[in-house]
């Protein structure tokens, strides 16, 4: 599995919409809004990188207001909770 996390910028008043938006996008497993020089943060989880390339280059390229994007791969979690089981289930 491929985790990564997709700083956006968005135009203010259409935060909201561009949220609800990326919420329904198969791959995003969390939507934030979040403070600092971005306006949403989304984390990604999907089986390969070549569906992270997909996904930003065509899923978030076509929502109107995005800005700009920053994505990052992560390499490793550090976490209490068994993420990787929680993202399993049902799979």
């Amino acid at each position: 599995m491929v985790t990564a996390i997709i700083m956006l910028s968005v135009e203010k008043k259409h935060i909201n919409q561009v949220a609800e938006k990326l919420a329904s996008i198969k791959g995003l497993s969390e939507v934030y809004s979040v403070s600092g020089p971005y306006d949403i943060a989304a984390i990604a989880r999907v089986q390969n990188n070549d569906e992270i390339s997909e996904l930003v280059t065509q899923h978030l390229a076509q929502i109107d207001y995005i800005l700009k994007t920053e994505t990052m791969l992560a390499f490793k979690a550090y976490s209490k909770d068994d993420l990787e089981g929680m993202f399993s289930v049902g799979a």
